[in-house]
């Protein structure tokens, strides 16, 4: 079930949602009209944003699914794939506008400047408004994360095409259109790039990137009757979801000693790291040398 702020979420994800389809058919509309390539090449991000916040809503509601016996982590993971996709295809769309804008740019095609002002804001208007319900809850996933930082482009795109085309119709610098389409789409393939990569990450079990492995497995190391740390994995299935396994040597404890020792390193991970979710196995010498126990995976 959904909680109040997976509700609050998806909601405003509906209206953003229809706020980018008007501003997509009214930005076609005119940018066929005024033949400006900034203003087709906004209306293409817009899609894709369409196309990404509609992924990410249907997200939402997946990953709330609970887990099963052939799914144990549940479909929290979704959230990778869904930016890992919104990511290939915002790549293929800014690489075909500047091929398009190079094309412009060696045979410029006059633009309709003011046609381009009145579009853009109010492209503008609505891509702010879709920011601004997206924001509060835009560091709670990487679904909502993507849809916001693509709304948030779309913004400041915009205002770019509104100055380029004041520009195209107080000086007449035609290749100023296709100039600008090419900066938007540099721009946004950064800003991809960091969204694919994040994705991949969680993807391949990558240690989250504001954990240092080391400084991890060094605290648990300290503490009172451990001997060393060893198969201690960190990774995430999604961005509120942390998960760390490790093998702890110990010294002989009793069974008093053992919980406490149990008890005082998760607290340190859930405190310290926020991982929410973490399995220890815990050993003493003794307990190895009597099990044969040998760790061929541990790091």
């Amino acid at each position: 079930m959904y909680n109040h702020i997976q509700a609050e979420s998806s909601k405003n994800l509906l209206k953003s949602i229809i706020l980018n389809i008007f501003i997509v058919i009214f930005e076609v509309m005119f940018g066929l009209v005024a033949r400006s390539l900034a203003l087709i090449s906004d209306a293409l991000h817009n899609i894709a944003d369409v196309a990404s916040m509609a992924l990410s809503l249907w997200g939402e509601k997946i990953a709330v699914r609970p887990s099963t016996n052939r799914k144990t982590y549940g479909y929290k993971r979704v959230e990778a794939i869904i930016a890992f996709v919104n990511g290939g295809v915002l790549t293929a769309i800014a690489i075909f506008i500047i091929i398009e804008a190079i094309k412009r740019l060696i045979n410029p095609v006059e633009v309709a400047g003011m046609q381009m002002v009145v579009v853009a804001s109010v492209a503008f208007v609505g891509n702010s408004l879709a920011t601004y319900l997206l924001k509060k809850n835009a560091a709670k996933n990487l679904n909502l994360k993507s849809a916001w930082l693509h709304s948030f482009q779309d913004s400041a795109f915009s205002l770019a095409v509104i100055i380029g085309a004041i520009v195209i119709n107080f000086t007449h610098i035609v290749w100023m259109d296709a100039a600008l389409s090419i900066i938007i789409s540099v721009l946004l393939l950064k800003e991809v790039y960091e969204i694919i990569i994040e994705s991949i990450d969680m993807l391949l079990d990558s240690v989250p990137k504001d954990i240092n492995f080391q400084d991890v497995k060094t605290a648990i190391s300290v503490f009172p009757g451990v001997i060393c740390v060893g198969d201690l994995h960190i990774w995430q299935t999604g961005t509120d979801y942390r998960i760390l396994s490790a093998h702890i040597q110990t010294k002989e404890l009793d069974s008093q000693e053992r919980i406490k020792l149990l008890v005082a390193i998760q607290k340190l991970i859930k405190d310290k790291y926020n991982i929410n979710h973490s399995t220890l196995q815990i050993v003493s010498q003794s307990e190895i040398a009597m099990g044969g126990m040998v760790c061929e995976h541990c790091n």
